[in-house]
């Protein structure tokens, strides 16, 4: 890669900390195998001015479905799950689900599998007031912000089984909605292995690759290097404390409820060990977590053409399908930024961010925390930098 070129992206950095958009970033590209930059700006804790950096610790929400994904990956590969098998099979929550269509329950007339979860078709969305999926979906995750923190806090198979009573948007395999999928594939992951969520992903995933950060707490040693989250207000960043989703803004204790939509939290060297393992097909440095078939599969799309157009409201998916909870680049001219066919990834509510590219054996990852962020303008043109860097 051109690392002139990429020298760009640390601006782009002290840019974004610099106008106040953010309080702290950390960005980092690698290619086969070798870290092309890093850069840092800005702080994790402003109050307390401590400065990000690269052993800074940030929650990654949604960032942490392509964690689960690769969770469900093992046990399809050791044949211990099948894709079609029925949600119901492993949580009795999801017996006699019903879908709400123009004012009335209808029963669904074919269950709900595997596969719908890993591909978001489940017809189970995420909060909000458009219809009544969405309104039962908040006021659970009310619940379990209300309880959260006391002796009464809901499991992640609790509520895995009280999503699984909640009404569908729509008929599972009828189309794509984001939603509340990766959480119950959490909940599908300790029914199958017998061990709760975390300690199936430390056991399987993070020990043998050396992710020592990453997990769904912060021990009180690490407590310091936690960066705090910040909310844009007419006052510029303040500080959010806020549990969005039902995850604890501390991350100071275990939780009851181990989400696999949202719960994780790590560092950015810690992520990338993850995503050098994908990208080398499913080892890294010698340690095989996946079969290379597996990891092809898991990183392809799945959705059909009918489901896709539930991806069109998302304008920075355009030219891109879906599959395994994460984002597939299947038309990159008609992508909102340069990328490359086949390459896949997904970000966080709080601007953490993360893409593989095979063809350029590349990574890229953003470290952010700012609420609502997604993909911001920022990532966008921090990856254009990244993609004209590459030498053809």
């Amino acid at each position: 890669m051109n690392r002139k070129k990429l020298e760009r992206v640390g601006e782009i950095a002290q840019e974004m900390t610099d106008s106040g958009f953010v309080s702290g970033v950390s960005c980092m590209v690698i290619q086969k195998g070798e870290e092309q930059c890093y850069y840092e700006a800005g702080y994790r804790d402003i109050s307390a001015g401590l400065k990000m950096t690269r052993d800074t610790i940030h929650r990654l929400y949604s960032m942490t479905k392509p964690v689960t994904a690769a969770a469900v990956m093992l046990l399809l590969e050791e044949g211990r799950i099948d894709l079609l098998d029925h949600v119901s099979d492993y949580l009795p929550g999801f017996r006699n689900q019903y879908v709400w269509d123009c004012g009335v329950a209808v029963p669904v007339t074919r269950p709900m599998t595997i596969q719908n979860l890993l591909n978001m078709t489940s017809g189970l969305v995420y909060l909000g007031e458009g219809n009544p999926a969405e309104v039962r979906s908040e006021r659970l995750v009310e619940e379990i912000k209300e309880k959260l923190l006391t002796d009464s806090a809901l499991t992640t198979r609790e509520i895995a089984d009280r999503i699984g009573q909640i009404p569908l948007a729509f008929m599972p395999g009828e189309s794509w909605q984001y939603g509340l999928s990766a959480d119950v594939l959490g909940a599908v992951v300790e029914v199958v292995s017998g061990m709760r969520f975390g300690e199936f992903l430390s056991k399987r995933i993070f020990e043998p690759l050396g992710m020592t950060d990453t997990g769904f707490y912060v021990p009180q040693d690490k407590q310091k290097r936690l960066a705090k989250v910040y909310r844009e207000t007419e006052k510029g960043l303040e500080e959010e404390k806020d549990c969005h989703l039902g995850i604890q803004n501390k991350m100071e204790r275990q939780p009851a409820f181990e989400s696999g939509g949202a719960g994780l939290c790590s560092t950015i060297d810690d992520y990338a060990k993850f995503t050098q393992m994908l990208l080398g097909h499913g080892t890294y440095q010698g340690v095989e977590i996946l079969s290379p078939r597996t990891v092809a599969y898991m990183t392809t799309a799945h959705i059909t053409s009918a489901q896709r157009r539930g991806l069109e409201s998302w304008e920075s998916l355009a030219g891109h399908s879906y599959g395994n909870l994460m984002r597939i680049m299947t038309a990159p001219e008609e992508a909102v930024y340069l990328g490359s066919k086949g390459e896949y990834g997904w970000d966080g509510w709080l601007g953490t961010y993360m893409t593989n590219d095979p063809v350029h054996d590349m990574t890229m990852l953003v470290m952010i925390q700012r609420c609502d962020a997604g993909i911001t303008g920022y990532t966008r043109r921090m990856r254009n930098v990244v993609f004209a860097s590459l030498d053809e």
